[in-house]
C-alpha cells in the first residue's frame, strides 16, 4: 500500500462523483444515513482547498471534507470515508488528523465538532482534543441538522426536538484550550522559574 493523503486542489475534483458513491455505499452498508452531497457539491469543496483525499497511485481509497455553520463560528469535518479494502490500517485516522489540521488552520478561532455513533470516531476525536457536549453547544444552524434527515434516527432527534438523539455530541474549542495553556504556564511553568541568587564568592 502507498497511500498519500493531500491536501485537495482543482486537479482531483475528477474524484467527485467516486466520493459520492463510496459514502453512499458505506451507508448502505452500515444502515445508518449520511449527509447525501452531490458531486457539484464535492467538487466545490475540492476546488475550495477544504477537502483532504487519500490516494494509492491513481485510485481513491478516502476523503473528508470541511463544512462551515453559523458564519464560520463552526466547522464540522465531513464526509470522512475509506475505501472497503483500505480499512483497518489506520487510514481513517490518517485522513482525521489531515482534515483536523486543515480545519485549524484555514478557520483558526473556530469550534471543530462531530455527532458519531461510532466509536472509533469518538475515539479519535478525543485523541485530538474534543471533548463530549449536550447538543445545545453545537450549532444551530438548520443547514447542518438537515444532514440528519437521511439517517433512519432522525425521527428520535425530531421527538427530542433536536437536543438529543443515539448520536454523541463532541466539540473542539480552542478558547478552551489556550486557557486551560495559559492556566499550565501560570501554575506550573512559572513557579519553576526562580530568580538566579548572586554568587556570594564574588559579593564585595
Amino acid at each position: 500500500m502507498d497511500v498519500e493523503i493531500h491536501i485537495a486542489t482543482s486537479a482531483y475534483a475528477k474524484y467527485a462523483q467516486e466520493v459520492c458513491d463510496l459514502i453512499y455505499e458505506s451507508a448502505q452498508a452500515r444502515g445508518t444515513g449520511i449527509a447525501k452531497r452531490s458531486p457539484e457539491y464535492v467538487a466545490e469543496k475540492i476546488n475550495a482547498g477544504k477537502a483532504v483525499i487519500a490516494l494509492d497511485g491513481e485510485k481513491l481509497v478516502g476523503f473528508a471534507y470541511i463544512e462551515t455553520f453559523s458564519h464560520q463560528r463552526f466547522v464540522a469535518n465531513s464526509g470522512l470515508i475509506v475505501h472497503p479494502d483500505y480499512r483497518n490500517m489506520g487510514l481513517a485516522k490518517k485522513i482525521k488528523r489531515k482534515i483536523f489540521d486543515l480545519s485549524r488552520k484555514l478557520f483558526p478561532n473556530a469550534k471543530i465538532f462531530s455527532i458519531t455513533t461510532g466509536l472509533a470516531v469518538m475515539k479519535m476525536n478525543t485523541e485530538l482534543g474534543f471533548k463530549p457536549v449536550t447538543f445545545s453547544e453545537l450549532t444551530d444552524d438548520e443547514e447542518f441538522w438537515k444532514g440528519c434527515q437521511g439517517c433512519r434516527n432522525f425521527d428520535i432527534l425530531q421527538r427530542n426536538n433536536y437536543k438529543m438523539c443515539l448520536c454523541t455530541g463532541l466539540l473542539y474549542d480552542p478558547a478552551q484550550k489556550e486557557v486551560a495553556a495559559s492556566s499550565f504556564a501560570k501554575k506550573v511553568v512559572k513557579p519553576i522559574v526562580k530568580k538566579k541568587a548572586p554568587n556570594k564568592l564574588y559579593k564585595k
